[in-house]
């Protein structure tokens, strides 16, 4: 029943009109990538995939469209005994993604395709957007640590639980979110808030007994009262008087407000001088990937980074932006490509059942370009290939030492699940290497390099003639 409303209007309607087992051919994609970057990052998958195995009807969700009066009761029937039948294909979560490629494509009855719409973009577009935000935050920090530490500032449950998973596929170390530890199996943990210093007689107390009660993971929260003066050497005579003597070596201090390029590096100049090297020190407080980029620039002595509001909202751009439409139709075994017009050239989606190709440059291992394909065309990497902008047909290039690899893999065929998703771990890992595969120029924050996502010959002709038609 996530589902908006106007999907059953037309299910119902299919139905009526005789049109719910016509085979529709639906594509799921993005205009543009958040915050004017170069790439963005897939994810959500594995919860659409979940909903498609676990989507039914209950007598109370079936009584409530009949009390509304619009639905036919054959209509009615046919929930009552609802189940996807149809192929859906996907690219892996952690893949970097383009504008205008589709990261998600649905073949079936066009009153299935219908249903499953809502909950495809809203766990696709949600997921794909933090995931992404993660990965701008992470390439940031330049090697050191992320944790995301959003839970209390996401859009609700589900913003903070699969917001979690998503920032932990585009390169977070772990999360302060339980429930996503305990769910996903992600690394969770936390320090300690303002309050348990409060709750003490005195600060060096509260240190105390927390380092007693946690010694193999105290991390110390040192600006409280005053950083420099009373924080940073109440947590180096702490670690000093109870973590070193028991052979505590994973421990830290947390900084959460001020000026944390200033005062990190003077907590450092502290803790170096008390001998406390392996000693690190973490930072929160409002971050993002701007923040983090300039604290690492001014040479802040930051180890970790929490990363919160800004992060698990994407504060900056909140919105990614899928879509999902038909662009084909299925009529006696053939496939009729179909399209949707705009006055905006950007809304334009490309037609047909299609394959999507990442094109490789064999010397330097990196990504050159992605082709779009109509589903029955194959790339010879044997020969040469033209590539050519859809936009600026003009502008061309032909590539010889080169390799193709397809996006899209089978998740569901005829309603049965034949894909199987990765560890959290793998998809993690997964994508930073598919990252490390986009040169510099693509990755950067301002003005990045456009990337292209090109049309074969043969399914450019096909949507030209499209538009012509119309």
């Amino acid at each position: 029943m996530l589902c908006d409303y106007y999907e059953f209007t037309m299910a119902n309607g299919y139905l009526k009109t005789g049109q719910h087992n016509k085979i529709t051919y639906f594509d799921l994609f993005f205009r543009r990538v958040p915050d004017g970057g170069g790439f963005a990052v897939a994810a959500g998958l594995e919860q659409f995939i979940d909903f498609i195995e676990n989507q039914s009807f209950s007598e109370s969700d079936i009584e409530y469209l009949r009390e509304r009066g619009q639905f036919s009761e054959d209509f009615l029937k046919y929930l009552k005994d609802f189940s996807f039948s149809g192929d859906i294909y996907a690219v892996p979560e952690g893949t970097p993604v383009f504008p205008g490629e589709p990261l998600l494509t649905v073949r079936a009855p066009a009153i299935e395709a219908q249903l499953i719409e809502t909950f495809a973009l809203l766990t696709i577009n949600h997921q794909s957007l933090i995931a992404t935000k993660a990965n701008r935050v992470v390439r940031a920090a330049q090697g050191r640590a992320v944790l995301e530490f959003g839970a209390r500032r996401a859009h609700g449950v589900s913003g903070a639980l699969d917001g979690a998973r998503a920032a932990f596929i585009g390169g977070c170390a772990g999360t302060s979110c339980t429930l996503a530890g305990q769910r996903y199996g992600i690394p969770a943990g936390g320090t300690m808030a303002h309050s348990w210093v409060q709750m003490f007689d005195s600060e060096y107390d509260a240190f105390k007994s927390y380092c007693e009660i946690y010694p193999d993971s105290a991390t110390l929260l040192v600006d409280t009262y005053d950083t420099l003066k009373s924080g940073v050497p109440n947590a180096i005579r702490v670690i000093k008087e109870v973590l070193l003597p028991k052979g505590a070596k994973n421990f830290a201090i947390r900084l959460d407000s001020g000026d944390i390029s200033y005062l990190s590096k003077r907590a450092r100049k502290l803790l170096d001088a008390a001998g406390l090297q392996e000693c690190k020190i973490i930072a929160s407080n409002s971050l993002d990937e701007y923040l983090v980029r300039e604290l690492v620039t001014q040479g802040a002595a930051v180890d970790v980074f929490g990363v919160g509001e800004r992060l698990i909202t994407s504060r900056s751009e909140p919105v990614f932006g899928g879509v999902y439409k038909l662009v084909a139709l299925e009529e006696d075994g053939e496939i009729i490509p179909k399209i949707k017009f705009s006055e905006n050239i950007g809304k334009i989606p490309n037609p047909h059942f299609k394959k999507v190709y990442r094109l490789f440059d064999r010397e330097s291992g990196m990504a050159i370009a992605d082709q779009l394909c109509v589903h029955d065309e194959t790339i010879d990497e044997s020969k040469e290939l033209t590539i050519f902008d859809q936009y600026a047909t003009w502008k061309t290039k032909t590539l010889t030492n080169f390799s193709a690899r397809e996006l899209l893999v089978p998740v569901f065929k005829n309603g049965k699940r034949v894909y199987n998703s990765p560890n959290i771990f793998d998809i993690q890992r997964y994508c930073a290497q598919q990252v490390d595969m986009l040169w510099d120029e693509v990755k950067r924050f301002e003005n990045p390099h456009d990337y292209y996502v090109d049309l074969s010959h043969k399914l450019w002709e096909i949507k030209q003639n499209l538009l012509k038609r119309r």
